[in-house]
This record gives C-alpha cells, sequence and structure tokens, in this order.
C-alpha cells in the first residue's frame, strides 16, 4: 500500500525558517473527513476485488499541541491472500499548517512485517528526522538524519498534496517529492499529465479530474510507479489510482466519502 499513499506529492515551499517553510495553508479537507476505497487487482486480464482501504483526518492533540492526525488501514481479502498477505497500517501527526510531526507504519506484506516510525523536529531552519525501524526478525535501526529542505512521508505528503492549485499546474510539469522512510529517502517526483473526466467503477459518478503520474529513479533508471485521478475541486480527493507493481497492476477506487469540507463541484451531474 505503500504505493498508494506516495501517489500523494509534494511541492518544496519558502519561508523565514523550516517549520514554515515545510507547512501549507489548509483548503481542502476539516476534522472529520474519512475517505473509502476499494482495491482490485488483475489476474490474466481480469480485475477482481482484493481488498479496501480507509483514511480518516480529525484535529487532536501530538504531545500537548494541536495537530492533525490522519489514520490509514488497508485490508487485503483472502483472494489477494493466497498471493500476497497485506495488512498496512499508518498514522501521521502533522502542525495545523501541515508541516509533519510523527509518522508511523506498520506493515505485514507478503511474509514480512516491519515498524517504521519517523520524528520531525527543525533545529538551526533545517528539517531533521529521528528514525526507528524494526525489522521482521525483531532487530532494531535507529538513524538520524538532517537536510537542508523539507522532507515528508507517505501520509503528510497526501495532506500537503491535497492543497495545491490545480489552476496554477501546466501539463508537463515536474514537481520534486522528496519522502523518506526509516531507511531511505527517495528519489521521486510528479508529473502533471493534464485533466480528465472519469466515470466511477461502483456508483457511475462522473468527476472532472487532474491526473498525475508519480516516478521513481532506482538503479538509474525511472519507473512510473502510479497514476492518479483527483477532484478538480478544492477538496482534491483521489477517486482513482492505476499502480504499476512489481507483481502486477493494481487499481483503488473511491466508494464512499463523507465529512468533506467543500462542495464536490467536480462532479458531473
Amino acid at each position: 500500500m505503500k504505493k498508494i499513499i506516495l501517489s500523494l506529492m509534494i511541492m518544496l515551499g519558502t519561508g523565514l525558517s523550516a517549520h514554515a517553510q515545510c507547512g501549507i495553508a489548509n483548503t481542502a479537507f476539516k476534522s472529520g473527513e474519512s475517505l473509502e476505497y476499494d482495491l482490485y487487482f488483475n489476474w490474466q486480464f481480469i480485475w477482481v476485488k482484493v481488498g479496501s482501504a480507509q483514511m480518516d483526518t480529525k484535529m487532536t492533540k501530538f504531545e500537548g499541541k494541536d495537530a492533525w492526525k490522519s489514520y490509514l488501514i488497508t485490508r487485503g481479502n483472502s483472494k489477494l491472500d493466497k498471493y500476497f498477505t497485506m495488512r498496512d497500517t499508518l498514522l501521521s501527526y502533522c502542525n495545523p499548517d501541515l508541516s509533519p510531526m510523527y509518522f508511523r507504519k506498520g506493515a505485514r506484506e507478503g511474509s514480512r512485517y516491519y515498524v517504521d516510525e519517523i520524528w520531525y523536529t527543525y533545529p538551526n531552519g533545517n528539517c531533521q528526522l529521528k528514525k526507528h525501524r524494526i525489522d521482521a526478525d525483531g532487530e532494531q535501526h535507529w538513524k538520524t538524519s538532517t537536510y537542508r529542505n523539507c522532507i515528508y512521508d507517505m501520509m503528510s505528503i497526501f495532506l500537503r498534496a491535497r492543497n495545491f492549485d490545480g489552476s496554477k499546474l501546466k501539463k508537463g510539469q515536474v514537481i520534486p517529492t522528496p519522502i523518506s522512510d526509516a531507511r531511505n529517502l527517495s528519489n521521486s517526483w510528479l508529473e502533471f499529465r493534464g485533466r480528465e473526466t472519469f466515470k466511477m467503477n461502483g456508483s457511475k459518478e462522473k468527476f472532472h479530474c487532474l491526473v498525475m503520474s508519480f516516478y521513481e529513479r532506482e538503479d538509474g533508471k525511472s519507473h512510473e510507479l502510479i497514476r492518479f485521478y483527483i477532484t478538480d475541486d478544492q477538496n482534491h480527493i483521489p477517486v482513482r489510482l492505476d499502480m504499476f507493481l512489481s507483481f502486477g497492476s493494481a487499481k483503488a477506487y473511491l466508494n464512499n466519502y463523507k465529512g468533506v469540507r467543500s462542495a464536490m463541484t467536480s462532479k458531473i451531474k
């Protein structure tokens, strides 16, 4: 499920401090929003539903400070378990300006189970990440990395990306996306592909969407990992994600949403 969340992007900001430059004004969501997705996998040219995902966001407290809490759970069903077990739980806390504070991922993917944690601080105008990883064998790894630019994780990037101004994006535009887990900083970016109309898989609702692709460079080669469609309105909700995985193709479709902040003006009546 890393691929779903990596679809959600970043643009480097400017400001007087790292905390300020890593933040962005929130105009896309409010406390109490909930998004639900159906997950599909392609077996021998047939798309089969193999699981679900749900993401909830609310305003709460983290270490005594106001914070946005986002919680994502992905679950594969018995059809997927025959080939690949997927049980992921991701948790993120961000400052009110959406600069990241803490990230945790507990994942059972195939035969592996691991835990990633990241704590963010902003000393001397830098972005510092304290990283902790627990491997499948229980071995623990600690590492602290300091960067001059803003760094994000799979969850905080989702919240930040939803607040980009779609009217300012130009087709072919490339946006750097520095995203870290507890081990590595990815060499990744987004490319804006333009606008399309998309019909939902189940409800048949139609939306005007912004379309973007997420790329990662590894071993000297660039790979498109995800192509995603977000509503072309103030909410910027992802309604479809096409994922190009090492073991096949997968898709995620929004099947329910509630507690959204603004009217879904991208919906075609």
